[in-house]
C-alpha cells in the first residue's frame, strides 16, 4: 500500500498543537530522558515506541474508564485507547524532530457485529514512511517497532470489509478527535467510536 501525505509540507508532521502538544514540559522531559539513553534517532524512535506501547496501558485492557486525548494527558495519567497512545507517541517523536503522521485502519469490532476505526502512527526515516502501532500487546497481539516491514497489531482482512486507510494525517482526524473530546468516560466512548473515515 502506498501511504499518502494529506499535506505535502513535511514540517506539518513536526508541528505541535493542542493534541500533539510536544511543547508541554512533561512531553519534553519524557523525550529528553528517553533521548539521553539513545545513541541515534532510530534508537530513540524505538525507545519512544516501546515506552508508549509498554508503560501506558490501553485503557480497555486495564479496565480504566478515563478518556485521554492530549499527548501530555496520556503521559500524565498513563492511560489511553489506541488514538490517545498514537497522539502521545507522535508528540514524543516530534519532540525530537522525527516527522510523525497519524494513520488509521478500519477493523471488525470485538464482537464482529460492526467495525471500528483503529489509530496508529507512521514515522519518516530514509525518505519513506513506516507505520507503527503503539496500542499495547496482549494475547494475540504482538506489535513491534520495525523499519523493515510492518509489525502492526492487526492486518486488515478485506473479506471482512476491513481497510488500511492510506492517508497520513498531520493532525488527528476530526471524527476521531470529536469522539474523544465528547466522551465523559470510556463506556460512552465505546458507543461513539468512528466506524469509518
Amino acid at each position: 500500500m502506498e501511504l499518502i501525505q494529506n499535506t505535502a509540507d513535511l514540517s506539518a508532521y513536526l508541528a505541535a498543537d493542542e493534541v500533539i502538544d510536544h511543547h508541554h514540559p512533561l512531553v519534553r522531559e519524557t523525550a529528553a530522558r528517553l533521548a539521553s539513553e539513545a545513541e541515534d534517532s532510530y534508537a530513540y524512535a524505538r525507545a519512544a515506541y516501546e515506552f508508549v506501547r509498554d508503560t501506558v496501558p490501553h485503557s480497555a485492557d486495564a479496565g480504566d474508564p478515563r478518556v485521554t486525548w492530549r499527548a501530555s494527558d496520556v503521559l500524565e495519567q498513563c492511560t489511553g485507547i489506541c488514538y490517545a497512545k498514537a497522539h502521545a507517541l507522535a508528540a514524543l517523536l516530534r519532540a525530537e524532530d522525527i516527522p510523525t503522521a497519524l494513520c488509521y485502519q478500519r477493523l471488525a469490532d470485538d464482537d464482529g457485529a460492526g467495525h471500528v476505526v483503529h489509530g496508529l502512527v507512521a514515522v519518516r526515516f530514509n525518505g519513506a514512511w513506516h507505520r507503527q502501532d503503539p496500542r499495547g500487546n496482549k494475547p494475540g497481539v504482538d506489535a513491534r517497532f520495525s523499519l523493515d516491514g510492518e509489525r502492526l497489531a492487526w492486518t486488515p482482512d478485506p473479506e471482512s470489509n476491513e481497510v488500511d486507510y492510506p492517508v497520513l494525517y498531520a493532525e488527528p482526524h476530526p471524527a476521531v478527535l470529536g469522539a474523544l473530546k465528547a466522551a465523559p468516560d470510556r463506556p460512552y466512548l465505546w458507543k461513539t467510536l468512528p466506524t469509518a473515515l
